[in-house]
């Protein structure tokens, strides 16, 4: 439980914590508080961590986090848009693929979209992020046309769209070259991509996750590529399934190195794998998603390992749920994502938390850990920080009273 877990470690100060921690991590950890960048020995040594060695790297991330960023807990009220789920690649992790005849396919028009986008405006969002499957069918100039339909219609809007499978997908239908083809996509309208399709950064991992999806060198060529465009992207990890430590390790090293040569990421967001509607988990190549312990861990990895070249650790409370979503923020994480309004694909493997939580539930989230809630934009301005609760803000029924500690995690949590 995560009250148990995670209680009794609220009151103990950072400096206890690290005198307790044994001394291999006790001096990875000190590095990082003076500034100092990890080496791989020195982040397996934490992401091995358990006992008081899990509390002093769990409170080391929080005063990072503290330190970088402040007691500010950002969101973003946006909406979630899958165009599809048709898609033919097959990923053994995918709950939400669709073959193009399956009675609950679906494909939708620019249009129908752009009204979608224009709901999500009217109810405060700022972004719209689009993702979907990929079609044998699809057009590789379908991703411009969505663009242009909703730019045209809501020019302040920001789009924040299409992971580097997509982008790839899209190159290969039209021929383009990759870097013209993001100019147009960006002269469509695109903002911003997540840096999601990443899973683990090890080819021979993904090799077992989708044999068919995009290899880690056309991950990172579509992301550099993107960057140096002026296109920012957020960066992700999906873990809890087959991985091990030493693959967190690597995959956050080698973010770390694209975001020392770009500057391009804005965020970084651990995925746990959410198991139970998957081929991977059902035929026995995956865990059962992952523990509290390696939730708080991974997360607080993330912030010693990016620290002074990431800033924004996110939670995604669609696969941690609210729970695990605020240990997290207590772990060295400093925003809660977004609204959504619409989200289907963690759903679709098993997610049971809603597809949409209200900015004034969010808001109530976070005074429950005693942090000060603030909107944001896609890249991180601030647009209003709420210093005091108003008439908006209410717990959402999944949550215990606020008055308290840390609640206890929703049992079903990953990727």
């Amino acid at each position: 439980m995560l009250k148990a877990f995670h209680s009794r470690w609220q009151d103990v100060p950072w400096e206890q914590a690290l005198n307790a921690a044994t001394p291999a991590v006790a001096r990875a950890l000190e590095t990082s508080l003076n500034g100092k960048d990890l080496t791989f020995e020195e982040g397996l040594v934490l992401a091995s961590a358990s006992g008081d060695d899990l509390r002093a790297v769990v409170k080391i991330a929080d005063e990072l986090r503290r330190r970088v960023v402040g007691d500010r807990v950002t969101y973003i009220v946006n909406r979630n848009l899958n165009f599809t789920n048709v898609c033919i690649v097959g990923c053994a992790f995918c709950g939400f693929g669709r073959g193009p005849h399956a009675p609950d396919a679906y494909f939708h028009s620019p249009e129908s979209l752009a009204a979608k986008a224009a709901e999500a405006v009217e109810r405060g969002a700022t972004e719209v992020c689009i993702q979907g499957g990929l079609p044998r069918s699809l057009d590789g100039n379908y991703y411009a046309e969505l663009l242009r339909a909703i730019k045209s219609r809501l020019p302040d809007l920001h789009l924040h769209a299409y992971s580097p499978m997509e982008i790839m997908y899209g190159v290969e239908k039209t021929g383009m070259a990759l870097p013209d083809y993001l100019r147009m996509l960006k002269e469509a309208g695109l903002g911003s991509i997540p840096g999601t399709a990443a899973e683990i950064l090890d080819d021979d991992l993904r090799r077992l996750l989708s044999p068919n999806k995009l290899k880690v060198p056309q991950w990172i060529e579509v992301i550099r590529a993107a960057h140096a465009l002026g296109i920012p992207s957020t960066s992700t990890m999906m873990y809890g399934h087959a991985e091990q430590p030493h693959h967190w390790v690597r995959h956050l090293l080698l973010l770390r190195q694209i975001q020392m040569d770009t500057g391009g990421f804005t965020e970084f967001v651990p995925l746990g794998f959410i198991h139970s509607q998957t081929r991977l988990f059902r035929s026995g190549r995956a865990r059962a998603g992952s523990s509290l312990a390696e939730h708080l861990l991974v997360h607080a990895l993330a912030r010693i390992l990016l620290h002074g070249h990431i800033s924004n650790i996110q939670v995604s409370w669609v696969k941690l749920g609210f729970e695990g979503a605020l240990a997290c923020l207590e772990a060295g994480a400093n925003d809660f994502g977004g609204t959504l309004m619409e989200e289907s694909i963690s759903k679709s493997a098993g997610a049971t938390f809603g597809e949409y939580v209200s900015p004034g539930e969010l808001r109530a989230l976070i005074r429950t850990i005693h942090r000060t809630p603030a909107e944001r934009t896609t890249t991180y301005k601030i647009r209003k920080v709420f210093e005091h609760a108003d008439a908006g803000e209410f717990l959402p029924l999944e949550r215990i009273p606020a008055q308290a500690e840390t609640p206890a995690p929703a049992e079903q949590v990953g990727y």
